[in-house]
């Protein structure tokens, strides 16, 4: 499926930040547009103070790709944007380039549904100077979006152990574009279904839901309203059993069920939307119970995230099934992922790549230079530690030191040699021609499933996890820290 054609319909070349343009026309106009870089696509922090990150978006960002140009009606726009003395902003003659070019870089990232973590790259991309700078913006939109609510589901699967989460968020989501990537990305998450029609349509993610309060309001009586609707899906009754009184709604849903019963169908079960949770789904498993039901599931649903849901499990709620939407789909407690796209490294003439480094009095905000890429050990099958390293850099399989890219005295020594090994990021385009088979949205679902399950516990905690062991290889961090004291012009001679 071609996502961005499918609902757009044509070129997103300047779905950018206008500065892009800008600094691609400077690029032209100096003579360096066609300049190999090499650019890389990396969070500084894991979201929602976590342990760990879950990577999606990569099917959008190829599609985007795919079909990179800038078409008729983008070159005419830009065509009549005029500076501030009231000439054309664009030479003619880069227009004319900007029309013609045709998308030629080489782009590894790392697969949807891969446990991620801060400073390791996720995309790194490689080619003309012009092309890395204009896919920037449009990059960090999809990564930063869709990896913050994958991981978001991946927690709130996790705090409900098993249990089938249910996405509930569209009306709440922010705007179509939001609603249909956050369905996407919490399936991929770990949700078991999406509220969301389109989505359903678009990517064959099942769909779910049965009925609103107004549903139950139309009707003279609750009871009226159960039977109407039991009438309509026997195979599919859910009953929301709170739109009066909770308790009497209950005892409408078993009248109901017991028609069902009557007719050869079952109660699939009751709904909870208001008040205390745990107590009423206490009270209501009960009722279900006593009444020859013990099968029928207790949803709940109410502005429910991780927490919640860590704290009814606490309670020992009697709750089966968990819809969530608002708090999900919006990322609630952290509205941003943060990546950044930082330039990483120029080919120079001999045909090496020049190291390059963005320093600041912030260390977490020190770019890690060179072309380089990102390694994971396992052992039984349980991720140990991730190192990142230059691509050309001799790994001595008899021990290495990893380090770490903010605290440097945060080290790990590694014997590749007693360790399984996989490179995380993936040829997905060379010389603009995909070289990548998107699996199934299924596939990538249980990907993230069994990246999840290659982490300990310990780093999967909802509060305060524990740290997972990202480092440099030693001669990367000496590199960095080099090219960090050349850029802050510090000669250690002088400091005698």
């Amino acid at each position: 499926m071609k996502i961005t054609k499918d609902l757009y319909q044509g070129s997103l070349a300047l779905l950018t930040d206008f500065y892009q343009v800008t600094m691609a026309y400077a690029y032209w106009k100096s003579g360096k547009a066609e300049e190999e870089a090499v650019f890389n696509l990396f969070f500084r922090k894991h979201p929602f103070q976590g342990g760990f990150t879950l990577a999606a978006g990569l099917e959008y960002v190829i599609d985007y790709c795919k079909n990179f140009k800038f078409g008729v009606h983008d070159i005419t726009y830009l065509k009549e944007m005029k500076d501030k003395e009231g000439a054309n902003m664009f030479d003619p003659a880069f227009l004319k380039y900007l029309s013609e070019m045709k998308f030629s870089c080489d782009i590894d990232a790392v697969e949807e549904g891969t446990v991620v973590f801060p400073n390791a790259p996720m995309i790194r991309v490689k080619g003309p100077l012009i092309q890395c700078q204009l896919l920037e913006t449009p990059l960090l939109n999809i990564f930063n979006f869709q990896t913050l609510i994958a991981t978001k589901a991946a927690r709130i699967n996790l705090a409900a152990q098993g249990e089938p989460v249910l996405e509930f968020g569209l009306r709440r989501a922010q705007g179509i574009d939001g609603a249909l990537a956050a369905s996407r990305a919490s399936y991929i998450g770990g949700c078991t279904s999406t509220s969301n029609v389109m989505a359903g349509k678009l990517f064959g993610i099942p769909v779910s839901g049965t009925h609103a309060h107004s549903w139950i309001m139309s009707f003279e009586t609750e009871l009226e309203a159960f039977e109407a609707y039991a009438e309509a899906f026997p195979d599919n009754c859910i009953f929301l059993v709170d739109t009066y009184d909770t308790i009497n709604g209950i005892k409408n849903a078993i009248k109901v069920g017991n028609i069902l019963r009557s007719r050869g169908k079952e109660m699939v079960g009751i709904r909870i939307d208001s008040g205390d949770l745990a107590y009423f789904s206490n009270v209501a498993r009960q009722m279900l119970d006593e009444s020859g039901f013990p099968e029928a599931k207790i949803v709940a649903s109410n502005d429910l995230d991780e927490h919640i849901i860590t704290s009814l499990k606490g309670q020992e709620a009697s709750i089966n099934v968990w819809g969530v939407g608002t708090k999900l789909v919006t990322a609630f407690d952290q509205p941003a992922l943060g990546a950044v796209y930082k330039l990483a490294a120029i080919r120079i003439e001999n045909g090496t790549y020049a190291p390059k480094i963005k320093v600041s009095q912030q260390s977490l905000k020190i770019n890690v230079p060179g072309y380089h890429n990102v390694k994971r050990y396992y052992s039984k099958g349980k991720a140990v530690a991730d190192m990142i390293y230059l691509e050309d850099q001799e790994i001595d399989p008899k021990g290495i030191v990893i380090i770490d890219p903010i605290d440097s005295t945060r080290r790990k020594r590694i014997m590749p040699l007693f360790y399984q090994e996989e490179i995380l990021l993936k040829p997905i385009f060379r010389n603009g021609k995909l070289m990548y088979k998107s699996p199934a949205l299924e596939e990538i679902r249980k990907r993230a499933f069994e990246q999840l399950e290659t982490l300990d516990k310990t780093h999967k905690r909802l509060i305060n996890p524990h740290l997972y062991p990202v480092g440099l290889e030693e001669n990367l961090h000496h590199l960095r820290t080099d090219l960090v004291l050349k850029a802050q012009k510090f000669d250690q001679k002088d400091e005698k």
